[in-house]
């Protein structure tokens, strides 16, 4: 099993290198959820996120989708998730292999955590991002 630190990797290049991974049947594991990061401004994202929690369905809003994450882990799962061709049988089987964790849990403090090369954060030339927590917190999620 291969397990990712997601402390200061920006969430779009870190998902993408995830779905290669799992689509060539690795099972993968992110640690530190909550410490990933989205890039742009504050306010911007954080409004694209309300936005999306907001579209409800016209028939009956309380079970017809789509539905969007408040969770860091959430969030994790469905970038990966718009990345691998979750619908069809590959990539259906692929997507089970993904197990996203706030924190570091018992069974893998031992293991040694990679990192994802060309997402961390020092590749940024403008510093404006916004942790996953923060962006929870402001989508209402308690954890």
């Amino acid at each position: 099993m291969k397990v990712i630190d997601a402390t200061d990797l920006i969430l779009g290049r870190m998902a993408s290198s995830i779905a290669a991974d799992l689509m060539r049947g690795e099972k993968v594991a992110v640690v530190n959820a909550e410490e990933c990061i989205i890039t742009g401004r504050k306010r911007d994202i954080i409004n694209r996120y309300k936005e999306r929690r907001q579209r409800k369905s016209l028939v009956n809003p309380a079970r017809h989708g789509p539905f969007f994450p408040r969770r860091p882990e959430g969030i994790i799962r469905r970038a990966v998730r718009g990345m691998v061709p979750y619908k069809k049988a590959n990539g259906k089987k692929a997507y089970k292999n993904l197990r996203v964790y706030l924190g570091v849990p018992e069974e893998l403090a031992g293991a040694e955590k990679l990192t994802v090369e060309g997402a961390h954060l020092s590749k940024l030339k403008v510093p404006k991002y916004i942790k996953l927590k923060d962006l929870s917190r402001e989508l209402g999620a308690d954890f």
